[in-house]
């Protein structure tokens, strides 16, 4: 483990080796939200209410694994430093299990819905291992905030290219191998690429990263659980987190069954996507020098207005077709990258200076707690979308068979792609605006 003294810049290779990892948890974070909710209902014949359930479910485990995890990482100690190994274990064991969730039987419905629980609640253990020590690096690698912005704005870059690969991409592959449950299942195959490569990629990026010598944590799980939840900044943040992970979740669920039933084009779910995310790419210098102008805290509420009035008129603009939607869908696309870049670098400020003032290393139990709540919401959202699917009396169906959706289920479609998500992040403003961290001066922390 390298020590680094304070302020000490990070090398370009640091800032790429990090940001490698973001193609893996792209990957993982949005193809499940994507297509496994349609997946178990339009192709395995799932009723609604029950692949909901099937989705929510395996996430909700990580609100108990993910702290476990971040606490265990924060004790680790060896040459690969505390997070790596942690990371490489859910680094190679991810790839296989996510090809395992679409590899199961096709019928009959029950069936098929278990195999798709159980291999996707391992999978997500898997990538619990991998992600809640990743997030924690940056807090650990430099205590500069403007460096850890640079280092979140690399991180949010390449989540960017990753869900755009993954978000784009998986769709096309399924169309491309005829739909149905091979096309799922060699979509399969190529995530399970992307995130081999961007896992494996980051621990092996990360190899030369300096790290901070902090005090180790000794204190007990749900102790050390109630200090992070203690710290004012951290649970403002998080709450506000969660609900915007809630709104986005409705939504990138909502996306086939968008393009399908309301814009009558199943094939425009890539362009949808790719809206989304690609402005992300080209806005992420943007929001980075809004954000050494005037605050994260500011360019946060901007991003999130952005995406709240964008969304709001997205809905009132469905009627007009593919064409006269997706520039709605690309202003949509610059709140979100704001939305994704600005907490991701708020958290690593919120955990160094918890460190500064205790002279504990507490940054796994942190990014524990978060990235389950992330991870909640995030689920929460599609298994949101399945209950109000099935109250609106949405048919499911198998394979290739074309069901006529009636107008209540179509008008749930249209309110979980826009409305909702809209609403949701309207919400989570006045938490947001609450937010204040006062700047800890830079100490060495004890060895």
């Amino acid at each position: 483990m390298t020590t680094v003294p304070p302020g000490a810049r990070l090398t370009r290779g640091t800032h790429l080796g990090y940001a490698t990892g973001s193609i893996g948890t792209a990957a993982f974070g949005t193809v499940p939200g994507l297509l496994l909710l349609y997946y178990l209902t339009d192709v395995l014949g799932v009723a609604a209410a029950i692949a909901g359930l099937v989705v929510f479910a395996p996430k909700a485990w990580d609100v108990l694994l993910n702290p476990w995890v971040g606490g265990r990482s924060d004790r680790t100690e060896g040459r690969w430093g505390p997070r790596r190994p942690w990371m490489l274990a859910g680094g190679l064991a991810l790839p296989p299990l996510f090809v395992l969730v679409f590899a199961g039987p096709g019928a009959p419905p029950g069936v098929a819905a278990a195999w798709v629980g159980v291999t996707f609640l391992l999978a997500a253990t898997a990538y619990g291992f991998f992600q809640v020590p990743y997030v924690a690096q940056p807090a650990e690698i430099t205590d500069d905030p403007d460096e850890r912005s640079a280092l979140i704005s690399w991180r949010v870059a390449a989540l960017a290219v990753g869900i755009l690969l993954a978000g784009a991409g998986a769709p096309a592959v399924v169309d491309a191998f005829g739909g149905g449950r091979d096309g799922y299942l060699a979509m399969s195959v190529f995530v399970a690429v992307l995130l081999a490569g961007g896992m494996l990629g980051a621990v092996i990026g990360t190899r030369n990263a300096p790290t901070l010598t902090r005090v180790r944590s000794e204190g007990r799980l749900l102790t050390t659980l109630r200090l992070a939840w203690g710290s004012r900044p951290f649970r403002v943040l998080l709450t506000g987190f969660v609900v915007q992970a809630l709104g986005i979740g409705v939504m990138l669920a909502g996306v086939p069954y968008f393009s399908r039933y309301v814009l009558g084009d199943a094939a425009a779910g890539t362009l949808l996507f790719a809206a989304l995310v690609a402005p992300a790419i080209l806005v992420m210098p943007l929001w980075l020098g809004f954000s050494r102008r005037f605050g994260k805290r500011r360019g946060l509420l901007v991003s999130s207005g952005v995406f709240t009035s964008s969304a709001a008129a997205l809905g009132a603009a469905s009627g007009g077709g593919t064409a006269v939607v997706l520039p709605f869908v690309v202003l949509v696309g610059i709140g979100y990258a704001g939305m994704q870049m600005f907490p991701l670098a708020m958290l690593p400020d919120v955990i160094a200076a918890d460190e500064a003032a205790s002279g504990q290393r507490r940054a796994g139990v942190f990014t524990g707690v978060w990235t389950a709540a992330e991870t909640l919401g995030l689920a929460i959202g599609p298994g949101l979308l399945g209950g109000l699917l099935a109250l609106a009396g949405y048919v499911s169906s198998r394979g290739d068979d074309v069901v006529a959706q009636s107008d209540t289920a179509v008008s749930a479609i249209l309110l979980g792609f826009t409305l909702v998500p809209a609403l949701l992040v309207l919400a989570s403003l006045p938490v947001l605006a609450r937010y204040r961290l006062d700047a800890v001066p830079t100490q060495e922390v004890p060895a």
